[in-house]
Parts: C-alpha cells; sequence; structure tokens
C-alpha cells in the first residue's frame, strides 16, 4: 500500500519539510519593519545580544532601526516580563545575518516553524504507527495559516509551541520506557518468589528528564511553559497508575502516589527549574538589569529565616514577582484582544500589519490595494480541528483510549489555564501553542475515516461487527473519499488566504472577500 511503500516513508514527510519551508521562507523580509510585537522582541533581543540584558530604547526607535541604525539602544534597562531565551534565539538570526536584516530577525522563528512541522510528523508516526497519517499531520500544520504567521514574524510563540512539542514527545516515548521495564522489574520479583505489593520504584527514566528539560526550555521563552509542566507531570502519575494496575500491582494506586510521583518530581522539576535559571545567565553576570541590584538598596534585603539566601537571587526573586503580578493584572484594552472563550471558534485574529491605499502604480494594478498579515488559521482545518477535539472529549470518556488521553492533555495544557484570565488582554495567536495537539487530534479523527493499518481504531470497532465484506469495504472507500476531499479543500482554502499570511499585495477587494466573520475584520 502507499502508506507502508518504501518510497513514500521518506519520500512523503520530505515533501512537507520541503513545502513548509517554501511557505515560511518565501519573501520572509517583507515587511521590512517591525511589525505588532517584533517592536518589543525584535529590539529586546538585539539590546540583550549586546548587553547581556534587555535596554530601552529611544523614542521612534522602530522607524530608526528599520532604517538600520539598529544601535540606538540606551544602557538603562526595561522592565521585560518574558524570560530571554526566545529572544536569545531571535538574536541569533540577527548576529548572522545582520540586526538591520528584516529576514535576519524571522529567519530563526521560521525555521522552528519547519522543525516543528517534522518533528509533529516523527511523533504522529510513533503515536499511530501510521506513516500517512504522520504526513496528513504534518501537512495539515505545513498549510495552517496561524502556523504559518507565527512563522514569519519574530515573536516568542512559536518557540513555546516547539519546546513543548517536544516534551509531548518525550512524554510519548516514555510510556513505553516505563512499561517495558515496569513489566521486567516485576517478572524478576515474581521468579524470585517475591510478590510486590506497591512494585519498584522506576529512578532511570531518562524520557522524563528530557521532558523536564523541554518544559524549562518552553517556560524560558515564556511561563506559560510551566503549564505545560505541570499537565504533564500529573500525566504521569495517571499513566503510571495504571501501567501498575495492568501489571496486577495489588496498591498500584497508592504505589503511583506515594513511590513513583516523587521520583518523577525529581526527574523533571528541577531539571526544568534549572533550565529556566540558567536562561537568565545573561542577567545574572552583569549588572544592568531591571532589579539587578534591588536586594543591595538599603531596606530590600530579606531579613530572617530567608536572609541567607544570596542577594542576586533576592533581587531575581522580587523581579519574578513583578513580573507575575505584571501578568495576571494586564488589562489594557488592544483593538484585536480575544477573549479564550472564543479562540477555538477563532472568532478574533490578529491583525499583525495591515497597510491600504492607492498603490496601483506600485504592483497591484487596483486603484485601491492592500497588503496584510493576519493571524487567521486556515478556517476549514481549525474549525474541523476543533469539532474533532470535542470529539475526543467524548471518546476518552466513552473508550479511555490512551492516545486520546494523551492528545488531550497537550490540548488542555496549551488552552485550559487560560481560562482562569478571561479579562486579561490576551490574542487569538497564542493558540499557537496548542495547535500541535488540535491537529493530532483531527488526524486521530481521519485515521478513523481511512481505517488505515495502524490508524487509532480497527476497522471492525469502528463499523461494529460487520460480517458483510463488502459493506466494510464501501464503508472504508467512503471514509477515503471524505479525507482526500477535505485535504483538497484544506489545500485550495491555503491558497486563497497565503497572501493574506504574508504581506503580500493584492486589490483591497480581495482582502474583503476574506473576511468571512464581521470580527475578522
Amino acid at each position: 500500500m502507499l502508506a507502508t511503500s518504501r518510497w513514500f516513508r521518506w519520500a512523503g514527510p520530505l515533501a512537507v519539510i520541503v513545502l513548509a519551508a517554501i511557505l515560511r521562507l518565501w519573501n520572509l523580509g517583507h515587511p521590512h519593519e517591525l511589525v505588532f510585537d517584533e517592536t518589543f522582541y525584535v529590539k529586546d533581543a538585539w539590546s540583550l545580544f549586546n548587553n547581556g540584558y534587555e535596554s530601552s530604547w529611544p523614542d521612534k526607535a522602530d522607524a530608526l532601526f528599520a532604517a538600520g541604525q539598529t544601535n540606538v539602544f540606551l544602557s538603562d534597562p526595561s522592565f521585560v516580563v518574558h524570560p530571554p531565551l526566545g529572544k536569545w534565539l531571535i538574536a541569533l538570526g540577527m548576529a548572522l545575518w545582520g540586526a538591520d536584516s528584516s529576514w535576519g530577525w524571522r529567519i530563526v522563528t521560521a525555521l522552528i516553524g519547519v522543525l516543528a512541522v517534522a518533528l509533529l510528523m516523527l511523533i504522529a508516526r510513533r503515536l499511530f504507527g501510521s506513516t500517512l497519517l504522520a504526513v496528513i499531520a504534518g501537512f495539515l500544520l505545513a498549510i495552517d495559516g496561524n502556523a504559518i504567521v507565527m512563522s514569519r514574524v519574530a515573536l516568542l510563540d512559536n518557540s513555546v509551541m516547539l519546546f513543548a512539542l517536544l516534551g509531548f514527545g518525550a512524554v510519548l516515548l516514555d510510556r513505553d520506557w516505563h512499561s517495558a521495564r515496569l513489566a521486567a522489574r516485576l517478572a524478576r520479583r515474581r521468579e524470585a518468589g517475591r510478590e510486590p505489593a506497591w512494585g519498584p520504584t522506576l529512578w532511570w527514566r531518562p524520557w522524563l528528564l528530557a521532558a523536564g528539560l523541554a518544559f524549562g526550555l518552553a517556560s524560558s521563552v515564556k511561563w506559560s511553559g510551566f503549564y505545560f509542566l505541570a499537565a504533564f507531570g500529573v500525566y504521569v502519575v495517571v499513566v503510571d497508575a495504571l501501567a501498575r494496575r495492568r501489571a496486577g500491582v495489588p496498591f498500584w494506586l497508592s504505589a503511583a502516589l506515594l513511590k513513583q510521583a516523587p521520583a518523577n518530581f525529581l526527574l523533571m522539576v528541577p531539571v526544568a527549574a534549572a533550565t529556566f535559571l540558567a536562561s537568565w545567565t545573561g542577567w545574572f553576570v552583569t549588572r544592568g538589569g531591571y532589579y539587578r541590584d534591588w536586594a543591595e538598596t538599603a531596606g530590600n534585603a530579606w531579613t530572617g529565616a530567608f536572609s541567607w539566601v544570596p542577594l542576586p537571587l533576592q533581587s531575581f526573586w522580587h523581579y519574578q514577582v513583578a513580573a507575575y503580578s505584571y501578568h495576571v493584572n494586564v488589562e489594557t484594552p488592544h483593538p484585536y484582544q480575544a477573549n479564550p472563550l472564543t479562540w477555538l471558534f477563532m472568532i478574533r485574529p490578529t491583525s499583525m500589519y495591515f497597510r491600504s491605499s492607492a498603490l496601483g502604480e506600485n504592483g497591484c494594478g487596483f486603484a485601491s490595494c492592500a497588503e496584510a498579515i493576519t493571524g487567521i488559521a486556515n478556517p476549514i482545518i481549525w474549525w474541523a480541528a476543533t469539532l474533532a477535539a470535542v470529539y475526543l472529549v467524548y471518546r476518552l470518556a466513552r473508550y479511555r483510549e490512551w492516545r486520546v488521553g494523551l492528545i488531550l492533555t497537550g490540548l488542555a495544557a496549551g488552552y485550559l489555564p487560560w481560562l482562569m484570565y478571561l479579562n486579561r488582554t490576551v490574542f487569538q495567536f497564542y493558540t499557537i501553542a496548542f495547535e500541535p495537539y488540535l491537529l493530532l487530534g483531527l488526524t486521530f479523527v481521519i485515521g478513523l475515516l481511512l481505517g488505515e493499518p495502524g490508524a487509532p481504531v480497527a476497522d471492525a470497532e469502528r463499523v461494529g461487527p460487520v460480517a458483510d465484506e463488502e459493506r466494510a469495504a464501501r464503508l472504508r472507500l467512503a471514509g477515503i473519499r471524505i479525507v482526500l476531499i477535505f485535504l483538497a479543500v484544506a489545500a485550495l482554502v491555503s491558497v486563497f488566504f497565503y497572501p493574506l499570511w504574508t504581506g503580500s499585495q493584492t486589490p483591497f477587494l480581495f482582502w474583503q472577500l476574506h473576511i468571512w466573520l464581521p470580527s475578522w475584520r
């Protein structure tokens, strides 16, 4: 079959990666100006690279920066509320291609987007056991507008998405690692005549260490990465408990909670915390960062039981408390803010860049033209993925499938915490952090329709006990047709929207044709 042929195993994923690269790298330097929150992160990245901490900039610095005057930053620190790692990554491209190059300040984010497509295919292949489904998952991410836009602007959220997805993959690998070694340890004990009441504590779980590192990297870009660490920490405990129950351990629940869970904590959390601290190295080794010397000011240093804590760590803690206070209280109105309750329906996508004027003489051939970078997902893919997520909730409740539980954990980690902050000023593009799990959920449903070998559920369960093989074949053929039509329509919609994801100049009427909902203006 196509999905199992040797050439497809390599050519399929490679074609998707090439497609993702083309869609993200074509004309990446346009527009040559700071768009949306690039005004913060690009300039912060460059001052961080030069000073070791994020510095302040003079008035009208955006225009100066775009014009090539990139070293006008000041020595005074700037109060920034996101950790430094994402800005260090942006700075890497600027160091290689020059700070005056809009390609340079976006290239690393674009490459991260391409890597995410490749990583998602690897994860889907492991999760579903099907190269075809892996290619479909990667294809959906490759052509989706939210993923394309977030790969073409120098913001932080694409990095959060990639590192969280790495952690997801590590947790997936740990599942089989833990199950095999638990079974082996229990078998040896039983062969020795000892029936385990609680089972062993497994300390060597390298994939949990890797997950802690990955989630620590995500948290070193934005604090929201810690939600993934917490969610998957709980998930691992649940998986461990169920594994012990299947293995016949009598006290499986107490063993998972009281024996294995503390070990998991020590495997994941310290490495995540150390990674987070390490990302602030520039702040620690310099003296100019915001609040860097706070504890050395008279009256600020801690007293009592915590007076022994080194002054730089006291200053760092004060800084983090101030940043947290900002995060939970920011309610500054913004024309493109989007309530998290509306994210799954894509009611208010973010306009990153828009220019409308009489530009006909400059290329579009019409009297009124527009250029836009709008963070709107492919509507066909996004709404289908939302419906799939709702179905997966039902399916988990009914069938208790581990693949569904893992996918929904990723979705919950990236989405549900935002429901605690409905009054905050937040944006639709934050959804990039959990979009891979939406697409994995959609791919799961596609696998059910295809009935492909290695799909999540066998044909017999999908259609019920069917004695008539001809009827089963008709059902499978109908599923294949539905999937092919869906993928073709999704691809055509991406072609239609691509100019609005890349700032291409179009007739103003063309831009208007993409306003499918009044709130998309």
